[in-house]
């Protein structure tokens, strides 16, 4: 596992050393417009993305209709359709779900070309699913409802134990929020099981009831609900800080994240033209144009590190194995469900 976290501290130092060297262009190729007209049905999970789809229509021709839903939701969805999804295309949010759909036959295998510029450490070695974008994850605090309770900050995962923030935390379930459940895998890894559920169970006390996805924290905290937002780092995060008074934090002790993946249902009617919308999204010029929509750390290697994501510690970045993500997530759901009660029905 050293080895894993080294080599991907490593390609992330690469990343982070290319910006500022010059704006990148993304080599011109003539885009593929066969199946021009076709509608494409997204389930996505990936805040922001859908501004790269516009781009995407206008280079093939083809049409994007999606619906947002995180991926525990669509994991659920798909289990009780037993894979028979009118989608073609599963969209951004945590792999673990993307993990449980392949070894349920929901997927369909393809290696995109595109592929070959993709850092492993992001994909499935099968071709199930591949990597966007890595997303990590920390909080967001709003400064006022701080100091108007006299609280500093949490910096750490520990700090959030700490029972002066009672009732002042949210964070989505990990039954239903990919991300959350990536920091709960990630963070259990990290502590080992008996601390890491320790410590979730000390959390447990402040927060008072569970969201029903991952993008509700940052609006609940931004208006003044809650004090303290678990939740993933993007671009979209950081922007908050330029309209409500919050700030965000990547936590000192341990970063957890999860690789943001795309991959074609294996029941999909479209999947000559979903080969496209892959290509194109793994691709340079579909990766810059992803990236504009949201800032992120990108998959594709060469793509710079967005400016506001620079000063993230990639350091700090849990020593993870993501396979687990899929094979302990029944159990560890379970255990969670007995631990949170209530409060995440």
């Amino acid at each position: 596992m050293k080895k894993f976290l080294s080599g991907l501290i490593a390609s992330l130092f690469i990343l982070t050393s290319l910006a500022g060297c010059g704006t990148q262009e993304a080599a011109e190729t003539a885009p593929n417009r066969e199946f021009e007209g076709t509608t494409l049905n997204v389930m996505l999970a990936y805040g922001g993305a859908e501004k790269s789809f516009e781009k995407f229509t206008e280079e093939t021709g083809i049409n994007v209709e999606y619906i947002e839903i995180s991926t525990g939701k669509a994991l659920a969805k798909l289990q009780a359709e037993e894979g028979n999804t009118s989608s073609d295309i599963w969209f951004g949010g945590g792999v673990d779900s993307y993990i449980s759909a392949a070894e349920l036959g929901y997927l369909e295998q393809y290696a995109s070309p595109e592929a070959e510029k993709i850092n492993p450490l992001y994909s499935d070695k099968d071709g199930y699913w591949t990597g966007l974008a890595l997303v990590p994850a920390g909080f967001v605090v709003n400064n006022d409802i701080l100091a108007e309770k006299g609280l500093e900050a949490p910096k750490t995962w520990e700090d959030l134990a700490n029972p002066i923030y009672k009732d002042e935390i949210i964070m989505a379930s990990p039954a239903i929020s990919g991300t959350q459940y990536a920091i709960l895998n990630g963070l259990l890894q990290a502590f080992g099981e008996e601390k890491g559920w320790d410590l979730f169970s000390r959390i447990n006390e402040n927060v008072d009831v569970y969201a029903k996805g991952g993008g509700e924290p940052g609006p609940k905290v931004c208006a003044g609900e809650y004090a303290i937002g678990v939740l993933a780092i993007t671009g979209s995060t950081y922007a908050l800080e330029s309209e409500y008074p919050v700030t965000v934090v990547a936590p000192e002790d341990y970063v957890p994240w999860t690789p943001a993946p795309i991959a074609i249902f294996k029941n999909s009617q479209n999947k000559d033209a979903a080969k496209v919308f892959v290509d194109y999204m793994l691709s340079e010029n579909g990766q810059l144009n992803l990236r504009e929509a949201d800032a992120r750390i990108m998959a594709r290697e060469g793509i710079d590190v967005p400016e506001v994501m620079k000063d993230l510690d990639v350091s700090k970045l849990v020593e993870q194995d993501v396979l687990l993500f899929g094979s302990q997530r029944e159990a560890m759901l379970e255990k969670w469900a007995a631990l949170a009660g209530e409060k995440d029905a």
